[in-house]
This record gives C-alpha cells, structure tokens and sequence, in this order.
C-alpha cells in the first residue's frame, strides 16, 4: 500500500492533511468533533443505486403489458430483458478507466442524466428494435454507478466503515424491488406502461440535479467548509485511498488488474451469484403472473417481500455485524470470506421453488435465495475498495462488474427460453442452484487472502529489493 505523505513542517491550524509521526509513519488524527457528512454521501449513493435499480427493473413488471401490445414471445422479451446488460457490461471497464482518470463528479453527472433521457426514449418506442435501442442507451448511461460508488467508498470511508457504507448503496438495489415493483406495477396498472416509463425518467431527472449540486470528493469538500478537518482526518487516519494519488495509466493498470488473480477470484464468484440475481430481477414478476396467475399489481407487491427480508437481514448482518467484528480484532480476511461463503450456501436453498406449487413455499425459498445473494453481494461489493492498487479502485471494480454482468446478462435469455421450452420455471431455478455452487469454487479456492493489491510500480520495486 502507498505510504501517506508526511505534512510540511509546523503546520498551520487550518492544514488539511492527517498529522503523521516521521518514525512510524502512523497517523494521528487531530481532536475534534467528528461529524457525519460522508454519512450523507453513502445515502446520496443508496438514491443513486435505487433510482438505477428502478428504472432497469421496471421492464420486468411491465412486460406482460409490453409483450402483448408487440405480440413478442418469452424469448424475444428475455432477449430484451437482457440486452441491458450488453452494453452495461461492454461499458464497464471504459468507465471504470473514466472513473480512474478524470474523477467521479463529472463522469456521474453526465451518467444520471443520460439515464433519465433513455427512460423518457422507453415511453415513447414503437416496436422491438426500438426496444433494444432504449434498453442499450439505458445500459450505457447506468455503467458508472457501481464502480464510482465504489470508488466514492474508498474516498470517503476509512476501511472499518466499508462494510456498512457498502450496505447502505447496495440495499439500493434491494429496496429498488420493495419500493419500485409495487410502485411500477400499480403505474402499469393505473397509467399504463408509457405512463410508468415518463414517471420514472422525472424521478432520475431530479436525483441528477440533487448529485450536480451536492457531490464532492473529500478534500474539495473540506476546502469549501463543508467536511470538518476532524472527519477528514478520521477518514483518511482510517486508510481511505487519496484522491490526489498518482494515476496510472488507464490501459496499462487494466492491464496489470487483469493478471491478478484475486480479481478473477472476486469477479467469477460474484458473477455466479450475479446470474441467479438477474434472473430474479428480470423474471420473478413473470414467474409470479404467468405460474402463480397474479395481476400485474399484485406480482409487484409479492415481489417486494424476499428484497424486503434480505434488506433487514442485510443491515443486521454484514453491514454492523461484520463492521463490529473487524473493529473487535477479528481477522478481515476470515471474516469476510465466512460472510460470502454463508450467503451463497443459504442461496442455493432457491432451487426448493423447482419442487413446489404452493405460492407460500415458493416464497420462501425464494426469500432464503435472495437473503443469501444479499449477504454475498453486500460483502463482495467491498471488495475492489480494500484489494485494489492505489488509484485504482474504478478499474478493478469494473472488471468485477463486467464479469458479473457478462454472466448475469445471460440469466433473462436462459430462463427466457427455459420456460418457452418446458413451460415451467422448474429447470430455471435448478440452472440457478448449479450456478451458485460453481461460485463458491471461485470464492473458496481462486480469490485467496482479502488485502490490497500493490500497485505495478510497488511490486517492481519489491521485486528489486528481493533481488
């Protein structure tokens, strides 16, 4: 890991550096209140990720709708279902490289409001190709969210706060299916499906201008007043990456992130559990309309309740629980490989919905299923913040996203052609539980020790010493 530079000597009061003792290197921070700004940020960053979640889930509730209106097969809307995630996952690593080289502010600005447009384009199409068109603008402009919040949280939160902080923007995508599939069904149902589209493109649009006028990384914060220097200094005294650390070159650190085996580790595994949330994001309404013979509003309400439970059990979990036992001296690495490794055995027990009719037992080994991927998500999307090189977090997480995605993306087509072929979900949810046990391989035996990776130059210089 980088070394934090010493601060000039006697510095002044207002100097926004942590104080460092030249021996030891440690860092002190100064007395002083500390406040909860980079708290507001971590929920600035929970909105983000579920408006994101809202507007790229919303086709699954409307697609009964959507698919009778164009007479499309469960094939071809499976297909569209996916095509979000073509160019979300094409996109991922040029935007983490983005993210890397000129900042989040801007690159999340442009993001938020491109994905508003592509909300208002959904409302106004005429037929499946403008459907893939809508979707893959969607795709492209919803790229950055997890990477830059990711990087927000290498920013923003000393390293024993990474578990909550990745809690609170994760849960976005969970809530996203408490609050919006209810909310997206009953527009379906009271408006129509164009109508939902136009409300939710007004509801991207106004948390856009809400990110364009309160983000900040840390240090800009601080000299407008607005971060006290005590928190900075808890932040960073905490081992937050530096926003000012030298970056790499973009193609050359992709490059060297590639070869790193912790990466493929963290990337297959979470691609695994990826697939089977995919499926549950794009075809859990359908499964519900179409097995169980629900409405469109009351698919979007049954929906919600395995997001619902996951979320609680998530906050409970590995957002205090695992905070708690890093902070009381309890090895991160054994700690955070017990909470992944325990989620994806709880998240096999979905396949039990191949083997029941009964609505209640489907819901509860779905609800099992998803509380499972949560924890396995929640803690996996920490991840790139702790292993990744200095100034590099962006890039390594969207190598981490567009594995996930590349394979995730695949879940709506499979499933899609699953239930064309055999008429039931039955084989779907087996596919799912086969997926989950290959992603434990890549957890338990490829990612290895959690700790950060040293940069290229770091490693050289190691290297050298050796020999």
């Amino acid at each position: 890991m980088s070394s934090v530079p010493s601060p000039d000597p006697a510095p002044s009061p207002s100097h926004n550096a942590a104080a460092t003792i030249p021996q030891t290197g440690t860092i002190v921070p100064r007395a002083g209140k500390i406040g909860w700004v980079r708290w507001s940020i971590g929920f600035l960053l929970f909105f983000a990720v579920l408006i994101n979640y809202i507007d790229r889930s919303s086709m699954s509730v409307a697609e009964h709708d959507m698919r009778l209106e164009f007479g499309l097969t469960e094939g071809q809307i499976g297909i569209i279902l996916g095509s979000f995630g073509w160019s979300y996952a094409l996109m991922q690593i040029p935007m983490g490289m983005l993210l890397d080289k000129i900042g989040i502010k801007w690159v999340m600005r442009a993001a938020t409001t491109l994905w508003a447009i592509s909300c208002f384009l959904t409302a106004m199409i005429s037929g499946m190709g403008l459907l893939l068109v809508a979707r893959l603008i969607l795709g492209l402009a919803e790229a950055p969210i997890f990477p830059g919040a990711m990087k927000v949280t290498s920013y923003w939160f000393p390293r024993s706060e990474r578990g909550l902080a990745t809690v609170i923007f994760d849960s976005g995508q969970r809530l996203s299916n408490v609050i919006g599939f209810p909310i997206v069904g009953a527009a379906v149902a009271v408006f129509g499906w164009r109508g939902a589209f136009i409300t939710i493109g007004a509801l991207s649009l106004i948390y856009t201008a809400v990110f364009f006028f309160r983000y900040r990384d840390p240090k800009e914060m601080n000299r407008r007043g607005k971060l006290s220097d005590a928190e900075l200094d808890h932040i960073l005294s905490g081992g937050a990456q530096h926003e000012d650390a030298p970056r790499p070159n973009p193609l050359a650190n992709i490059g060297y992130i590639l070869r790193q085996r912790k990466v493929w580790g963290m990337s297959l595994g979470l691609g695994c559990a990826g697939y089977v949330q995919w499926m549950l994001l794009t075809w859990l309404p359908g499964f519900l309309q179409s097995q169980m013979h629900m409405d469109v509003a009351k698919s979007g309400l049954f929906t919600a309740i395995p997001w619902l439970f996951a979320v609680i059990v998530q906050y409970l979990l590995p957002g205090f629980w695992l905070d708690r036992l890093i902070r009381n001296g309890k090895s991160s690495t054994t700690v955070r490989r017990v909470f992944i490794v325990s989620g994806m055995l709880l998240a096999t027990t979905i396949v039990g919905t191949a083997f029941t009719q009964d609505l209640f037992w489907s819901l509860v080994w779905i609800t099992l299923g998803t509380t499972g991927i949560t924890i396995a998500f929640s803690v996996t999307n920490s991840l790139p913040a702790l292993i990744a090189p200095e100034g590099a977090v962006g890039a390594t997480g969207a190598v981490m996203n567009t594995v996930n995605n590349i394979i995730g993306t695949t879940a709506p087509i499979v499933t899609g052609f699953i239930v064309q072929l055999t008429g039931s979900f039955a084989w779907a949810f087996l596919v799912a539980g086969i997926m989950l046990v290959v992603g434990l391989f890549f957890y338990i035996v490829v990612l290895g020790r959690i700790e950060q990776i040293p940069t290229a130059a770091e490693r050289a210089e190691a290297v050298g010493v050796k020999a």
